[in-house]
């Protein structure tokens, strides 16, 4: 055997760490996607520096301050990356709104206030995969409509189904929807008290108590001002439901700093209470529901403050009874900025759309919502810090849904071990462009959406990945 030479020996420690060094640069990994040198903002940690983010299979695998590599990466520089916004309140559940919504930076879209009446099938029609995470409650709407064979084709009530009285077995079958829905995985109990003035608040409640008994949030719009909303809490905590208002801006209006301190109160009072707004002072719905049963009794002056949806025009008391026998969406014009601007600063209050598009047509706040509170209110007033918005698109609905929706602990944060939501904009110059007039103008702002690991929006145009999933809770076979 040749005995190593006194140089040979020298030179072997020097070798050794050599090939150690090229080892660990070699079984440095490499993942399917890093997004590199972004401003990370995680409002769960309070994260806030600049970070490399790597993926890999649809989960946040890193989050480094050193460089990672990937088999795609995209330079971040100047842009903030944060976790997808979730949005709790969104009728348009088609390819349409999905492709609007996602530019605006929304990975994952829940229909809860309304809902539906089948989970099963509304789950199964969208299980090939979509553009953006996708969910929906058991709606108490859709349960009375069933029910009492509301004539209605839409999303909402037409007739008996909103202002008939439902008998003690009516409620019983209504009862028994819910409580399929529910063993069916629904996310939540959808309510709409506002367009079923036939439901008294002694079947709300209890419906309510069916929410409750399933560990479900109640998401409602409710009706009535401030004995509405006060009958509403009470009800809610009589059935030991998790209670959720929608739109609270829409709801309250003048009355919202009302509405506040009283919600604040019960929340104070240990009720567990959340609210939402969206960033718009008008409103839409359906022409034919029962929140206008009483339009013949409008001054003139009311009906300008309607617009048809189908054509953009301003509406008469003449043209607003055609269209209340056509049927279609109106948008109510009518909330100062003041309102809307103190509903959206609320440090109770989310972020959610209520938004709706189809055949192009709709309100801007499903293209633009998120992208508007960032830039409006964000950047150009400075009225609300970054985090802080941040945290009310994110964590906030996030953590509404958790205790009965397990997955949503994965999402609304940029931690390793979540869930690949990502949205990536230009603090900059993120704004909305929609209008009433033409809802479907992209948001700006938003060049990267990662939904699943994998990049729905890439240079600010869709891809053809469709990686959204079901957001459902666990499904119970007794």
């Amino acid at each position: 055997m040749m005995t190593p030479t006194r140089r040979s020996i020298r030179l072997a420690p020097a070798a050794i760490i050599a090939a150690v060094v090229l080892a660990a640069a070699c079984s440095s990994p490499t993942y399917d996607l890093v997004i590199a040198n972004g401003r990370v903002m995680d409002p769960e940690s309070g994260l806030d520096g600049v970070r490399h983010v790597g993926i890999t299979g649809g989960e946040i695998v890193a989050i480094s301050e050193g460089t990672l590599k990937g088999t795609r990466v995209v330079d971040a520089t100047g842009l903030v990356v944060a976790p997808g916004f979730i949005d709790l309140h969104e009728h348009g559940q088609n390819e349409e709104s999905y492709g609007l919504m996602v530019r605006d930076g929304v990975t994952s879209a829940l229909e809860i206030e309304v809902g539906t009446g089948d989970i099963a099938t509304w789950y199964a029609e969208r299980e090939k995969g979509q553009i953006v995470n996708y969910g929906a409650s058991i709606g108490h709407i859709k349960a009375r409509m069933q029910v009492l064979h509301d004539p209605g084709t839409g999303l909402l009530p037409a007739g008996v189904g909103g202002s008939g009285m439902a008998s003690d077995a009516q409620q019983t079958e209504m009862e028994a929807i819910l409580r399929r829905g529910l063993a069916e995985g629904a996310v939540a109990v959808g309510f709409g008290s506002a367009y079923t003035p036939g439901a008294n608040m002694a079947e709300i409640e209890r419906m309510f108590r069916v929410a409750g008994g399933g560990g479900a949030s109640a998401h409602i719009h409710m009706r009535g001002g401030i004995a509405g909303l006060d009958s509403t809490i009470a009800a809610a905590k009589a059935a030991g439901a998790k209670l959720h208002f929608v739109h609270i801006n829409s709801s309250a209006d003048t009355l919202l700093p009302a509405f506040l301190e009283h919600i604040t109160a019960a929340r104070d009072a240990g009720q567990d209470v959340t609210v939402e707004a969206y960033p718009y002072g008008a409103g839409m719905t359906e022409i034919t529901s029962a929140l206008f049963d009483d339009w013949r009794t409008w001054p003139d002056a009311r009906f300008p403050l309607h617009q048809l949806v189908s054509s953009g025009a301003r509406l008469t008391r003449k043209t607003f009874g055609d269209a209340r026998v056509k049927g279609g969406t109106v948008i109510i014009h009518g909330r100062s900025e003041d309102q809307t601007r103190m509903a959206i600063l609320s440090p109770l209050a989310m972020i959610a759309s209520d938004g709706y598009i189809e055949n192009g047509r709709g309100h801007p706040r499903t293209s633009g919502s998120f992208s508007k509170v960032l830039g409006k209110y964000v950047r150009e007033e400075k009225a609300l810090p970054l985090m802080d918005a941040l945290r009310k698109m994110t964590l906030m609905p996030a953590q509404r849904l958790e205790a009965r929706v397990p997955a949503m602990v994965q999402k609304g944060r940029v931690r390793a071990g979540a869930d690949a939501d990502l949205t990536v904009f230009d603090p900059a110059t993120v704004i909305d462009h929609s209008t009433y007039e033409d809802a479907t103008i992209p948001s700006a702002g938003v060049p990267y959406v990662i939904v699943g690991g994998q990049l729905v929006v890439d240079g600010g145009k869709l891809t053809a990945a469709r990686p959204g999933r079901a957001i459902r809770a666990p499904l119970r076979t007794k």
